[in-house]
């Protein structure tokens, strides 16, 4: 029952991190996502599972609260940037990462006012949920 209460928790708190960084810039959703991650009304926050692509443009600090998360900024070819969190706690972590580095992604998308996070880039242990993946240089982390 924890780990359930869990989920939504690290969910907010990479939220709250992703509003805090102040170079990422407002927009729409990304155009890599389907038409059904954009958001109706500002205050929208849609989810949806997305593939796409994408250029890291920053690497972040591992959010080790609960639950260890990998996280960096991908701008995708719109010019719109994401968040990714990826779970190193259920797929190994994406090493090694740089900055330039091309990333293929495919996640759960969380549209925010700064482009949004991808998150669940890995297997669900339970099989509940979609599994997700990052590609570097044609390696699969899940």
């Amino acid at each position: 029952m924890r780990k359930r209460h869990a989920l939504p928790a690290i969910a907010a708190a990479l939220l709250a991190a992703w509003l805090l960084l102040p170079q990422h810039q407002k927009g729409p959703a990304p155009s890599e996502a389907p038409v059904a991650t954009q958001a109706t009304s500002p205050g929208d926050h849609a989810t949806r599972e997305v593939t796409g692509s994408g250029t890291v443009i920053r690497v972040l600090p591992d959010d080790t609260r609960g639950e260890r998360h990998q996280r960096f900024i991908l701008r995708i070819a719109s010019g719109e940037t994401l968040l990714v969190a990826h779970n190193i706690d259920l797929a190994p972590r994406v090493e090694p990462l740089r900055i330039g580095d091309t990333i293929d992604y495919h996640g759960e998308y969380v549209r925010n006012p700064r482009g949004g996070v991808v998150h669940w880039t890995h297997r669900d242990p339970a099989g509940r949920h979609e599994s997700g993946w990052l590609r570097r240089e044609g390696r699969t982390f899940q």
